[in-house]
């Protein structure tokens, strides 16, 4: 079956979503419509995970409730997937009723002696959702929120991880099971060789507030939330609901791929592929791992308040110049690091002056000489372009793109068709614009995947017929 499944991680929706949430869409989004540009059937799952107890916590602080919380911002991660135009095919939320369904037929479906009852005591953050041992502290704080840890007492349900650590390595390690980049399948393998621990799948009522998914005959206790967020996945497709969509992209496709970042790597390599074998379900066939977004150096993260809003940015500049500098500054699977200045910088120099300044010398061209574009678009890729996209290596594809787009501008410079224009040497400038237009048309269908609404606008720029400048694509800046 030629279908494909492409997911985002599913955030918190404590806060508002910042621009290193936009790096994970805009990544994501080139899959799907890379895949759909060759053809493939391909489906694109992103949402928010609602049922997380750093969200009751927030709630509590603004004296609301989770639902009032949740519901206020999970529209602004709705709101950032369209402004991004990011192709999703469904927006999950965790607290709806289809997927409170699925999940609990997910941990219905994992083998009985796989989960248990234990009392437990450890060192929890809340940050990270998730206990930690003190040898993994770092000062006795958090390696990732540099937050202290709350200790935490109490009866939770277990899931058996230690019985999967040879399946888990060996799948890894055949490449079954494929993580990207190489860092982090080596990351996970060493995390797997020192020898798994059993882990909690289920928090106490009190402690949650009463929110989230209750356990399967157990209503004190609710689904700890990545055994309740990773079945997302399942549920965003109509499992637990015999959907069609979950038939076609999770048991029938060859090809799932998860984008997540690297502080959320051993829950989507060890966790979910565990959970999914103790179903008896297909697992993804792909972990791309992308690094952070930094700011001077530290983590963008909405707990340490150093957050960059993408809306402004997206509204000041454009989606497609948000997305350019995430997929060609930030090299895939590394951190980068996010300013404005830099921002301005190449928005300028690959924007304005690259891409948009050599389509409006060709539009002008056309325009004054009487140039008509005739027949489709060349199907024809640049070379290197299905390599570097099929490798998940973003930043590359656009640089070979890129390269094409300063060839043409000096190619333009070098035959100095103005003065052709002057002299009336008609046939010699037509010759020109032929190949200039072919490879434009070329350029932007390769395009499309990364900057879908500058691709859009330069095909129907240099549709068949007569060629009229229109609005800049990348107005200079001030």
């Amino acid at each position: 079956m030629n279908a494909c499944y492409v997911t985002t991680s599913i955030p918190y929706v404590n806060a508002r979503p910042h621009v290193g949430f936009a790096l994970e869409l805009a990544q994501a989004d080139v899959i799907a419509r890379w895949r759909r540009l060759k053809g493939q059937d391909t489906f694109f799952l992103t949402g928010t995970d609602d049922n997380a107890i750093k969200n009751v916590q927030v709630a509590a602080r603004e004296g609301i409730t989770p639902r009032e919380l949740c519901d206020r911002n999970a529209v602004f991660y709705r709101r950032l997937a369209g402004a991004l135009n990011a192709s999703v095919g469904h927006f999950i939320r965790t607290s709806s009723d289809a997927h409170h369904q699925g999940a609990s037929r997910f941990w219905a479906a994992c083998r009985k002696e796989d989960i248990y009852l234990k009392r437990y005591q450890g060192l929890y953050c809340v940050g990270c959702e998730d206990f930690y041992l003190e040898k993994d502290l770092q000062d006795g704080r958090c390696p990732i929120h540099g937050t202290q840890p709350e200790t935490v007492k109490e009866q939770n349900y277990f899931f058996r991880l230690s019985d999967y650590q040879d399946r888990l390595e060996g799948l890894i390690v055949s490449g079954k099971l494929r993580i990207l980049p190489e860092a982090r399948r080596n990351e996970t393998l060493g995390f797997i060789r020192q020898g798994l621990r059993d882990f909690s799948i289920s928090r106490i009522r009190e402690r949650s507030g009463g929110w989230g998914v209750s356990a399967p005959d157990d209503p004190s206790q609710i689904l700890y939330v990545w055994f309740d967020a990773l079945t997302n996945y399942l549920t965003g497709l109509g499992y637990g609901q015999n959907g069609e969509g979950f038939r076609r992209y999770w048991l029938g496709s060859p090809q799932k791929t998860h984008v997540i970042g690297k502080d959320i790597l051993r829950f989507h390599t060890i966790y979910w592929p565990a959970m999914l074998l103790s179903a008896g379900l297909p697992l993804p066939e792909t972990v791309l791992v992308h690094g952070f977004l930094t700011v001077d150096g530290q983590k963008i993260s909405k707990s340490l308040g150093n957050a960059v809003d993408p809306f402004p940015i997206i509204e000041q500049y454009g989606a497609d110049a948000l997305r350019y500098y995430l997929l060609r500054a930030i090299p895939s699977g590394l951190d980068g690091d996010f300013s404005e200045g830099r921002f301005r910088e190449i928005y300028t120099a690959d924007l304005a002056n690259g891409l948009g300044n050599l389509v409006r010398r060709l539009e002008v061209l056309c325009e004054r000489s009487g140039y008509r574009v005739q027949g489709k678009p060349c199907c024809a890729l640049p070379a290197g372009i299905e390599e570097a996209v099929e490798d998940f290596q973003f930043h590359t594809a656009l640089q070979i793109l890129w390269d094409r787009v300063r060839c043409l501008n000096r190619e333009i410079e070098a035959v100095r068709p103005w003065d052709l224009l002057k002299a009336d040497q008609n046939a010699e400038l037509t010759r020109h614009l032929w190949a200039w237009v072919r490879d434009i048309r070329t350029l932007a269908r390769a395009l499309s995947p990364f900057l879908p609404e500058t691709a859009e606008k330069i095909l129907a720029q240099f549709s068949p017929g007569r060629v009229a400048p229109g609005e800049p694509l990348f107005p200079r800046l001030a």
